[in-house]
């Protein structure tokens, strides 16, 4: 039997979004051919839209990475049939790529306690097969857990609740922290996965002193290899270790041994250090929706000023290309409907200029103000000056300007002419 990698990978969001899409193939090309995954469904089994948010994971790593990914059929536990849920915890035992992703932390761990979740979970990493864990997901994994819903959404006191623990079996005494970056508070402090620093920091007072933050941006991945006891940072942002508010921060490409995050919080002290990769970069084309949408509408404009029909068209099938792509992202955000509109914005302009022609004026005026730049001089060289700029006058009144210049006559289209 072929040896399977053990790799355990923390994703802070973006998990089915095209960010995240070279992260999993790189893990599935470590995996034998035919290996499939299996999708916990747990973390967003209280949701209605449960099954759609199943559905569209499958699709994701159908067509983006080419894997077949199984649903365990989890998603709420309290009154499941004691066979179906044996089988459930069989596949995990059979699959050989775990995935879980959005939803709420305090509901996937309440529904997992009690049960071999976490202890399957374990074996995985520990005989073998990829574990990745994202966004609420990922919140489960360390000693301690951010009920993130019950304070950020409901304004309970900040409290840790008791985690998985997985990391436990490398040595990381950890409680993680993905959308560490977020910012979608604007004027008010939403990074942390929405604590914000003056929640985060009085959360951390009631860690152990062994216990210390680590955090992962959105859009980024730390992918964790059990066999070398190494890690690196692949996606758009950075990954953090953070102890009572001495951080230090991994640039997207590092690499890193283990040993340096075990004990890379208990290094003398320090506001921020950041570790600049050595390795090259996951280059990301866009870093969300939000940018391609502002990439394709900049290129569209662009196209339009350059009056080139085949660059505008370019730009909202760009557009329209990208928002396919990132329909299965399971970040919530209304970044989804700005595409949507700026689409047909795009569209609609595209369709006005089609009404009223893209064509250089210049094209269109040149071969008839040839033969007027020709008729006026020779009326100049007849001495008749009234007469030429009465002509120049006139077609100055529609918007064409004409000039004599030493080099002889020009002319210009003003505003009124295009």
């Amino acid at each position: 039997m072929t040896q399977l990698p053990r790799i355990l990978t923390i994703m802070g969001s973006g998990e089915t979004a095209p960010t995240m899409t070279k992260t999993h193939r790189e893990l599935f090309s470590l995996l034998p051919a035919n290996s499939h995954g299996l999708l916990l469904d747990t973390p967003y089994g209280f949701q209605e839209n449960a099954a759609e948010l199943a559905t569209r994971a499958v699709e994701y790593f159908k067509t983006s990475i080419n894997a077949d990914l199984r649903v365990a059929g989890l998603q709420n536990l309290d009154d499941i049939d004691p066979l179906v849920l044996e089988r459930a915890l069989n596949a995990i035992d059979d699959c050989q790529y775990i995935f879980a992703g959005p939803g709420s932390p305090t509901y996937a761990l309440r529904q997992w306690s009690g049960t071999d979740v976490a202890t399957r979970i374990r074996a995985k990493l520990n005989h073998g097969g990829c574990v990745t864990f994202a966004s609420a997901a990922a919140l489960t994994l360390g000693r301690h857990t951010v009920p993130v819903y019950e304070i950020y959404k409901a304004g309970h006191d900040p409290y840790w609740l008791d985690g998985l623990d997985i990391l436990s079996v490398i040595d990381l005494p950890v409680v993680v922290i993905p959308h560490y970056d977020n910012a979608e508070g604007g004027h008010h402090d939403t990074r942390f996965c929405y604590l914000g620093e003056r929640r985060l920091t009085a959360m951390e007072e009631h860690l152990s002193d062994d216990v210390f933050v680590l955090g992962v941006d959105e859009h980024t991945a730390l992918v964790i290899d059990l066999e070398s006891d190494s890690a690196r940072v692949t996606g758009k942002g950075t990954v953090t270790i953070r102890r009572r508010g001495d951080s230090r921060v991994y640039e997207s490409g590092s690499e890193v041994a283990l040993d340096e995050i075990r004990h890379g919080h208990a290094i003398a002290p320090r506001r921020q250090e950041r570790v600049v990769a050595q390795a090259s970069v996951t280059q990301v084309d866009t870093h969300s929706l939000g940018d391609l949408t502002d990439q394709c509408e900049v290129e569209f404009q662009k196209a339009l000023t350059d009056r080139d029909a085949n660059a505008a068209t370019r730009a909202i099938l760009k557009l329209e290309s990208g928002i396919k792509e990132w329909s299965a992202d399971t970040l919530q955000s209304d970044e989804t409907e700005r595409a949507q509109a700026t689409l047909r914005r795009m569209i609609s302009k595209l369709g006005e200029f089609a009404t009223d022609g893209l064509r250089d004026p210049y094209e269109v005026f040149a071969p008839l103000m040839k033969v007027v730049m020709e008729l006026r001089a020779k009326i100049r060289a007849a001495k008749q000056y009234d007469l030429a700029d009465l002509l120049r006058d006139e077609l100055g009144r529609i918007g064409i300007e004409i000039r004599d210049t030493r080099d002889g006559q020009e002319w210009v289209l003003n505003d009124s002419a295009d």
